[in-house]
C-alpha cells in the first residue's frame, strides 16, 4: 500500500491531484481555443471577406459538435475506461486546434472548427468524470467549482495572449492558434500520469456480475427521464453563459447598434478583469454547494443575475461596463460553479463516461445559436437589448428547472443508492 492511502480525506493524494490538475489544464485549453475565434473572429472576418453574421457560425459548429465528441469519447471511456480516451481526445483536439493556424479560407477554417468542437466536448465530459469520481465526496462541490473555473480561466488566459500577441506585438491571430499547443501538451504529459478510476472498476465488476449491458441502464425509464431532464437545464444554463460571453467582446468594442464604442485593448482589459469575476464566482458558489446544496447554490447565482443585467448591457462608460460585465459574470459562471459535482452525482455510475458530458453538450446545442440570434438582433433592436431579452429568459428558465429537480449532494459513487441504478436496469 502506497503512502497515498494515508492522506487525510479532504486533502488530495498524489493520484487525485494529477488527475485533477490535468482535468482543469484541458477544460481550460479548450476555454482558450474556444475564445480565441470570440474575441477574434470580427479580424478573420476581414482576412476572409466574410461578414460577421456567417463569421458567427464559427461558434455555432463547434457548440453543435460538442455533443458528438461527448457520446464518442464518453461510451469509449464507459467501455475501456477514462484515461486511454482522455489522452487520445488530448491529442486529437491539440492537433486540431494548431492547425487553425494555418486556415487559408474561411471554408477551411469552418471544417477545423467543426473537429475541435468533437475534441471539446470529449474533454469536459471525461475530465469531469475522472475528477468527481476521485475527489473526497464531502468537498466535491470545492473542486467542482475549481475544475469549472478552467472555463473562465481559459478565457482569461485568451484574452491576455490577445493583448500581447495582437494589441503589443503587432502579430496575427493565427498566432494565437499556434501557442494554444503549448498548454495543451502541459496537459497531456500530467494526464499520462493518472491511473484509472477505481469506481470505474468497481462498476465493472458490478455489471459483469449483474450482466448488465450500459444499453439497458441507460434506457431505464428512471435515468433516460432524467437525462432529457438535465439536457433542458443544461441548454438553459449554456444559453445563460454564452449569452453574456460571446458576444460581449464585439458589444463592447462596436461603434454602432448601441455598442460601447471602447477601443480594442480597452474592451479586451474588461475581458481579463470579467473572466477573474468569473473564476472567483465558480470557486465560492463551488465552495458553498458543498454546505447548502448544489440546488440553492444554482438559484442562488442564477437569481442574482438578474438585477446586474441594466449595468451590464447598458452602462456606457468603461468603469461602469467593468464593473457590470465582472459582476454578472460572478453570478452566473458561479452558478456553473456546482455543475460539474451536480451532473455527475446523477449519473449512473455504469455510464458516467458519457452522461454528464452528452447532457451537457447537448444543451450546448440549444444554445448553440445565441450568439448570431444576439448578433442578428443587434442591428434591429441594438446590442445591449440583444443581450438583455436572451440572458434574462434564460436565468429565468434555469431557477424553474433547478427548482424543479432533484440533487444527490457529496453522495458516495460506491453506495447502495449507486449500485441499485445498475440492478434496477437489469433484464429480468
Amino acid at each position: 500500500m502506497t503512502s497515498d492511502a494515508h492522506t487525510p480525506p479532504f486533502r488530495l493524494n498524489s493520484d487525485q491531484r494529477s488527475a485533477f490538475a490535468a482535468s482543469f489544464l484541458g477544460w481550460m485549453m479548450d476555454a482558450f481555443d474556444y475564445f480565441i475565434i470570440v474575441l477574434v473572429y470580427a479580424d478573420i472576418g476581414k482576412d476572409f471577406g466574410v461578414s460577421l453574421e456567417r463569421m458567427a457560425f464559427l461558434t455555432t459548429i463547434t457548440l453543435l459538435m460538442r455533443p458528438v465528441g461527448a457520446y464518442l469519447f464518453g461510451l469509449w471511456a464507459d467501455k475501456i475506461g477514462r484515461r486511454t480516451p482522455l489522452i487520445v481526445d488530448v491529442c486529437f483536439y491539440s492537433l486540431v486546434g494548431f492547425l487553425c493556424a494555418f486556415a487559408p479560407n474561411f471554408t477551411a477554417l469552418f471544417i477545423l472548427r467543426l473537429l475541435y468542437g468533437i475534441g471539446m466536448g470529449g474533454e469536459w465530459g471525461l475530465g469531469a468524470a475522472l475528477t468527481m469520481e476521485k475527489v473526497p465526496p464531502t468537498r466535491r462541490g470545492f473542486y467542482s467549482g475549481i475544475l469549472q473555473a478552467g472555463y473562465s480561466a481559459g478565457y482569461l488566459l485568451a484574452s491576455l495572449a490577445f493583448l500581447l500577441v495582437v494589441s503589443a506585438a503587432g502579430l496575427s491571430w493565427r498566432w494565437l492558434f499556434a501557442l494554444s499547443i503549448l498548454p495543451a501538451l502541459i496537459s497531456l504529459i500530467i494526464r499520462t500520469r493518472v491511473r484509472e478510476s477505481e469506481v470505474w472498476e468497481t462498476t465493472q465488476t458490478n455489471l459483469k456480475i449483474t450482466q448488465t449491458s450500459i444499453r439497458t441502464v441507460f434506457f431505464n425509464g428512471k435515468i433516460l427521464r432524467r437525462f432529457i431532464y438535465l439536457v433542458v437545464l443544461m441548454a438553459a444554463f449554456n444559453w445563460m453563459s454564452h449569452g453574456t460571453q460571446d458576444i460581449y467582446p464585439t458589444f463592447l468594442k462596436a461603434t454602432d447598434d448601441g455598442g460601447a464604442g471602447l477601443s480594442p485593448a480597452t474592451a479586451t482589459w474588461i475581458a481579463v478583469i470579467y473572466n477573474v469575476g468569473a473564476i472567483v464566482g465558480c470557486v465560492l458558489l463551488g465552495s458553498l454547494s458543498d454546505r447548502w446544496g448544489r440546488k440553492a447554490t444554482i438559484i442562488l447565482g442564477a437569481a442574482l443575475t438578474l438585477p446586474l443585467i441594466p449595468l451590464f448591457a447598458f452602462s456606457t462608460t468603461a468603469g461602469w461596463l467593468c464593473l457590470g460585465s465582472a459582476l454578472i459574470q460572478l453570478t452566473t459562471q458561479g452558478a456553473w460553479g456546482a455543475i460539474p459535482a451536480h451532473l455527475n452525482e446523477m449519473s449512473p455510475n455504469a455510464i458516467r463516461g458519457f452522461y454528464p458530458g452528452v447532457t451537457y453538450q447537448l444543451g450546448n446545442v440549444i444554445a448553440a445559436f445565441n450568439l448570431p440570434i444576439q448578433q442578428s438582433l443587434a442591428p434591429h433592436i441594438g446590442y445591449p437589448w440583444a443581450m438583455t431579452w436572451t440572458v434574462a429568459g434564460a436565468a429565468v428558465a434555469v431557477i424553474l428547472l433547478t427548482a424543479l429537480g432533484r440533487q444527490a449532494k457529496g453522495i458516495d459513487f460506491r453506495s447502495k443508492e449507486k449500485l441499485q441504478e445498475v440492478t434496477a436496469a437489469r433484464p429480468a
